[in-house]
């Protein structure tokens, strides 16, 4: 049987030019269960309504995470909760449209706003992603880098068919234009994908303010080498800034690890293990 342990970190920057921050993240983690989450969502839509936009979202989302541990869901199988995640993402992304939608027609100011989103929860060892637009979740284990959604946008698709090459598609001028955001129709489709994880890792969702500046390989770099882990969010946010910080930047981290439960047999009674190292990842207050 194995021990997982699950810490979090998030930070959001208004950046060097932007006189308003249209960006919200949301994050929690459980400390009775192996439970937690971060919500990531990039708000459009002219003053006010890019950061009205995306914080409906976010909260919405959070509120259906935060309703999510009850007893029926810990009577079920693991099988069934992972059905359960599964429910819960698509109907907290369909609830945040329809909020987005309710308040654009109660408010015409807000007519053109609208939001990405990126969320992901993870439960035990199951991770499930569910996203919306460009802002995007990596996955980083001892194996390297791996992204784990794909943006939707103009350039991502003329990138797919071969029109732009991904260093092109760094200079294009609709590199800011998405096929995909909540509050656009009434119907929306999320992307949602899931992974068991077999090792540790870290789990990283930002918004575009922070992959403008940083490739894979540079967040790689950072994921990596930048000890405390969840320290990371501030390097990475210092990092866009001081390449540019044209967008708002926001990025959240998930720590992932998962330790083996060794059980003595009577006859090894003798040996004794050196207890494991405390935990001193420092942990700042959410903002």
């Amino acid at each position: 049987m194995d021990q997982i342990s699950l810490a979090v970190n998030g930070r959001t920057d208004i950046g060097q030019v932007r006189e308003e921050n249209e960006d919200s993240i949301r994050w929690y983690a459980s400390a009775e269960q192996p439970f937690a989450y971060i919500v990531v969502a990039d708000g459009m839509g002219g003053y006010t309504g890019g950061a009205t936009a995306s914080k409906i979202a976010a909260e919405t989302v959070q509120a259906h995470l935060d309703d999510l541990l009850k007893h029926t869901f810990f009577s079920c199988t693991s099988e069934q909760q992972q059905l359960i995640l599964r429910a819960t993402l698509i109907d907290a992304v369909n609830s945040a449209n329809t909020a987005l939608i309710n308040t654009k027609n109660l408010n015409p100011q807000f007519s053109n706003m609208g939001t990405t989103l990126v969320a992901a929860v993870m439960w035990r060892d199951f991770l499930i992603v569910a996203h919306i637009g460009d802002s995007r979740a990596y996955l980083w284990n001892n194996y390297g880098l791996q992204r784990l959604t794909r943006d939707h946008s103009v350039v991502q698709e003329m990138i797919d068919s071969g029109q732009l090459t991904p260093e092109q598609a760094k200079e294009s001028n609709v590199r800011n234009h998405i096929t995909r955001a909540l509050g656009v129709s009434s119907c929306v489709e999320a992307d949602i994908n899931s992974w068991k994880l077999t090792q540790n890792a870290l789990l990283l969702l930002c918004s575009d303010g922070l992959t403008e500046y940083l490739d894979d390989h540079a967040i790689e770099r950072v994921l990596a080498t930048h000890r405390p882990a969840l320290e990371s969010v501030y390097r990475f946010i210092d990092d866009a800034n001081r390449l540019g910080g044209r967008d708002n930047i926001t990025a959240g981290i998930l720590e992932y690890s998962s330790q083996s439960l060794r059980q003595i047999l009577p006859h090894e009674q003798s040996v004794t293990e050196r207890p494991s190292s405390p935990d001193v990842t420092i942990r700042k207050l959410h903002r």
